[in-house]
C-alpha cells in the first residue's frame, strides 16, 4: 500500500480560502525566485520527456514499463531527472506492495533528490517501517520537520514513525506522536493510537481509538483490525454500547454491505433489551430484503404484527416491497393502505407512495402513476421527492390530455418550485401550452425566462429554437414575474501561478513523474500560502496534461456546480475547457465524419459515458471511452472486420472511438433520430421500441420526457445539452 495520506483534491478540492465575489484584475507578482526555485524549474524542464514513460509505469506496472523509467533513470544518473525517475520506480514498487523492492530506488533517488528530498526520505522510511527495518526508519524520520519545514509529509510522517516506535517497543512516543496531531480524525492513525494505549495499558483508551474505528468507520480498510485488537482487548474494558453497535450496523447498511449489516443485527438482537427488539428486527429485515433473502425478511416481518408506531410503518413499507418485487400489486396496494392509516406522516408511507407511483410509470399504467404521485406530492410537499412528484403528476396529466389541470400544475410547479430541477421543464412545457392556446406572447415569457435563468440547460436550447418563430414581444405574466434569474458566479480574473513559488515548482515536477496525487497536494498546499485565483485552474491543468480528463472535470465541477447557468463569459475560458475537454480529438472527429455523426454529439456522448477516461470500466463491464461491453465490441469488430479482436483493445483510445461511433450509428439509423439512439445507447433497443410503441408523441421533446427511467431521461438530455455548450464553445469545425 502506498503510504500517502490526505483528500483526492482532483475528486473534491478543498480549500479554507473564501471564494472571491467580485470581479478584479488579475496581479503579478515581482519577487524574484530564489536559487531553490530556480533549480525546481530547471529539473522540471529536463525530466519533461519522463513524463510518457512514468504514466505508463503507475498505469501499467508491467516489466516492460518498470525497464523503461529505470533506464531513464541510469542514463540521467547524476542529475534530478534521474533521481525524479528512481522515485517514479519506487512509488511504483509501492503501490505493488512490494516494500522491499523499493528501497533501492529510493537510496539511487537520495542522489539529487535535493527538493523532493522529503518525499524520498518518507518512502525511505515507510519502506523500511514495512520491511521490519523499523529502528532505520524511526531514524530517518527523528528530525524530519526540522529538515523539511513546511512539508506537506508531516502528518504521514508522524504515523510512520509512530508506528515505527511502536513496533521498537516505545509505545508511549508513539502516543505523544499521534496525540498531537489527532485531528481530523483518520482510521490509520484510531488503529495506530489504540495499539499503542493497549500496549501501555490503557485499555479504556485503546478501547475507545479501536471503537472510533471499528463502529464509526466500519467501511475502512482498517475496521477489521481494529476487531481483532478490541477482541485482544475483551474482559479488560467495558464492552461497545448498543448505540455504537447499532451506528456500525447502519453505517454497513448505508455502504450497501447488507450481508453484514445483518450479522450486525442478529448480534445486537441477542444483547438487547425487550422493548428495543421490535425496532431492530425490523431492521434485520429491511437488510436482509435488501440482500435477496426475501423469505427470511418475511418471516421476521410477519412476527411483528403486533408493532407501532414507526416500526409498524417500516414493517408495512418492507412487506410492501416484498410483495412489489414478487409482482403481488395487490398485495403491494394492501400494505399501502394500511400504511396510509397507521402511518399518515410516516417517511416510510413517503417511501412507499414513491414506489408505488414508479411501479405504475413502468409499467404504463399512467392513471394509477399520476395519482401515486400527486398524492405523493400532496402529503409530503417538502419531502426528498416533493418537486419531482409534483411535476410527474403534472408532466402525465398533460399525456392524458387533461391540458386545463395540466397547465395549471406546470404553473404551480413553477411557484411551488422555482428552485427545483423540474422547473426549466415546466417553463417550457407551459411555453408550449400557451403556444397550443395561440398565446404567443404569454409563450414568449416563459420562453426568455428560461433562456435566462437556465442558459445552457437542455430546454433552453429547445426555447430558444421556439422563440425564433416568436415575433411579438413577451406578454406580462404573473407565473414568472417573481422568478429571479440565477445570478452569475461573479469570478475574478485567472492569476498566473505564482513561478516564485517553491511548491508550485514542485508541483510541476512532481507532474513529471506522473504523482498527479502529490502534486496537486502541493499546488493546494501552495494555493493556502500564496492566495491568489488560479488553483482550480492549476489543478484542472495538471489532470489534463496527466491524461486525467475525468478528474480535471471534477475539479471544476466542484468549484462551479451551477455552470449550466453561466453565459461563456462568466467563466474562465480553462475553466470551461476542463468542462468540455476535446482529447483525441483528431480521432473522435474522423470517426464521427466516417459514420456521418456530429463530433461535438460524439464528444458530449463520450464525456457522458466516461468523462473522457479510457479506462473507465462500469459496474456492468462496459469499457472505455465510449462504455462498449466486450459482446458489443465483438460483434462492432465483425462489422469492421477487425481480426484478432479481444476486449483488451477497448481501451485503447481510437479502437473505442472507431467501434463507438460505428455502434451509435448503428442506432442512429434503426431509430432515425438521435434522442431515439441515445435513449437505446443507455437503456437498450427494445426498451426504446416499447416507449416509441406506447403513444403517440406530438414531436421528440415529449418523447423524451415521457421516458419513465430518469437515468436514461436525463442522459439524453444531458448528452444534447452538452453537445450544444460544445458547439458555443469550439465553433465551427
Amino acid at each position: 500500500m502506498v503510504a500517502t495520506a490526505g483528500v483526492n483534491l482532483c475528486a473534491a478540492q478543498k480549500t479554507s480560502r473564501p471564494r472571491a465575489t467580485t470581479r478584479t484584475v488579475a496581479t503579478k507578482r515581482k519577487h524574484k525566485p530564489s536559487r531553490r526555485v530556480l533549480r525546481v524549474h530547471q529539473a522540471f524542464v529536463a525530466s519533461k520527456t519522463l513524463r510518457p514513460m512514468a504514466q505508463q509505469l503507475l498505469r501499467e506496472r508491467t516489466p516492460a514499463a518498470y525497464e523503461g523509467v529505470e533506464a531513464y533513470a541510469r542514463l540521467h544518473n547524476s542529475e534530478d531527472a534521474g533521481s525524479l525517475a528512481w522515485f517514479v520506480v519506487a512509488y511504483a514498487h509501492m503501490i505493488d506492495h512490494d516494500a522491499g523492492q523499493a528501497l533501492d530506488p529510493l537510496r539511487r533517488a537520495k542522489v539529487k533528490a535535493n527538493e523532493l528530498a522529503d518525499y524520498v526520505a518518507y518512502y525511505e522510511a515507510t519502506a523500511l517501517q514495512q520491511t521490519g527495518e523499523s529502528a532505520q526508519a524511526e531514524v530517518l524520520l527523528r528530525n524530519f520537520e526540522q529538515k523539511f519545514s513546511g512539508s506537506i509529509l508531516t502528518r504521514d510522517v508522524h504515523l510512520t514513525r509512530a508506528r515505527a516506535v511502536l513496533a521498537l517497543g516505545r509505545p508511549a512516543e508513539a502516543i505523544a506522536i499521534l496525540e498531537g496531531d489527532r485531528l481530523p480524525t483518520r482510521a490509520d492513525f484510531e488503529l495506530t493510537l489504540g495499539r499503542a494505549y493497549a500496549a501501555v495499558e490503557q485499555p479504556a483508551k485503546a478501547a475507545a481509538a479501536l471503537r472510533s474505528v471499528f463502529y464509526g468507520m466500519p467501511l475502512a480498510g482498517e475496521a477489521d483490525d481494529a476487531e481483532k485488537e478490541l477482541i485482544a482487548l475483551a474482559g479488560r474494558v467495558a464492552p461497545a454500547t448498543m448505540a455504537e453497535r447499532k451506528t456500525r450496523a447502519e453505517l454497513l447498511a448505508k455502504g450497501k454491505r447488507f450481508a453484514d449489516a445483518a450479522t450486525e443485527y442478529r448480534a445486537l438482537l441477542g444483547d438487547s433489551a425487550l422493548q428495543d427488539r421490535p425496532a431492530l428486527e425490523v431492521a434485520l429485515a429491511g437488510v436482509l430484503r435488501q440482500n435477496n433473502r426475501q423469505r427470511d425478511a418475511r418471516q421476521i416481518l410477519d412476527s411483528l404484527q403486533d408493532a407501532t408506531g414507526e416500526v409498524a410503518a417500516q414493517r408495512l413499507y418492507n412487506l410492501g416491497e416484498i410483495a412489489r418485487s414478487a409482482d403481488d400489486d395487490a398485495g403491494f396496494q394492501g400494505y399501502l393502505a394500511q400504511l396510509r392509516l397507521i402511518g399518515p406522516t410516516s417517511p416510510w408511507l413517503e417511501q412507499s407512495l414513491f414506489s408505488s407511483a414508479n411501479k405504475y410509470l413502468v409499467s404504463k399504467d399512467y392513471q394509477k402513476a399520476e395519482a401515486g404521485y400527486r398524492e405523493l406530492a400532496q402529503r409530503f410537499p417538502n419531502g426528498s421527492h416533493g418537486s419531482y412528484a409534483h411535476w410527474k403528476s403534472a408532466w402525465l396529466l398533460w399525456r392524458m390530455g387533461q391540458g386545463a389541470e395540466a397547465r395549471r400544475e406546470f404553473e404551480q410547479q413553477i411557484l411551488l418550485f422555482p428552485d427545483g430541477p423540474e422547473t426549466p421543464a415546466a417553463l417550457y412545457w407551459r411555453g408550449r401550452a400557451a403556444e397550443d392556446d395561440n398565446e404567443p406572447g404569454r409563450a414568449r415569457a416563459y420562453y426568455e425566462k428560461l433562456n435566462q435563468r437556465y442558459r445552457s440547460y437542455y430546454y433552453a436550447q429547445l426555447a430558444r429554437q421556439r422563440l425564433e418563430t416568436i415575433t411579438i414581444p413577451a406578454a406580462a405574466e404573473p407565473v414568472v414575474a417573481n422568478l429571479r434569474g440565477v445570478d452569475p458566479p461573479a469570478y475574478p480574473s485567472l492569476n498566473d501561478p505564482p513561478a516564485d513559488s517553491l511548491r508550485v515548482q514542485k508541483a510541476s515536477l512532481l507532474a513529471n513523474g506522473a504523482l498527479l496525487d502529490l502534486a496537486l497536494r502541493e499546488l493546494h498546499a501552495a494555493a493556502l500560502e500564496e492566495g491568489g485565483n488560479w488553483e482550480v485552474a492549476e489543478m484542472a491543468r495538471l489532470c489534463q496534461d496527466a491524461g486525467r480528463y475525468d478528474r480535471a472535470l471534477d475539479v471544476v465541477k466542484h468549484e462551479v456546480p451551477r455552470y449550466f447557468s453561466s453565459e461563456l463569459s462568466d467563466l474562465p475560458p480553462p475553466y470551461w475547457q476542463a468542462l468540455f475537454p476535446r482529447p483525441y480529438w483528431t480521432d473522435l472527429k474522423a470517426y464521427a465524419a466516417e459514420n456521418d455523426l456530429d463530433p461535438y454529439l460524439v464528444a458530449a456522448l463520450v464525456r457522458q459515458e466516461s468523462a473522457f477516461n479510457p479506462s473507465a470500466i462500469s459496474h456492468a463491464n462496459a469499457v472505455g471511452l465510449m462504455q462498449l461491453l466486450p459482446s458489443t465490441g465483438r460483434l462492432v469488430a465483425r462489422d469492421l472486420k477487425m481480426r484478432h479482436f479481444n476486449p483488451a483493445l477497448l481501451t485503447v483510445p481510437a479502437t473505442n472511438l472507431r467501434m463507438g461511433a460505428k455502434y451509435f450509428k448503428g442506432m442512429v439509423t434503426q431509430f432515425g433520430a438521435v434522442e431515439y439512439a441515445l435513449a437505446a445507447y443507455n437503456a437498450g433497443s427494445d426498451r426504446v421500441l416499447d416507449w416509441q410503441a406506447s403513444g403517440k408523441y406530438r414531436d421528440i421533446a415529449e418523447f423524451v420526457e415521457s421516458i419513465p427511467f430518469t437515468e436514461t431521461r436525463e442522459y439524453v438530455q444531458a448528452i444534447q445539452r452538452n453537445a450544444n455548450v460544445y458547439r458555443q464553445l469550439y465553433g465551427s469545425l
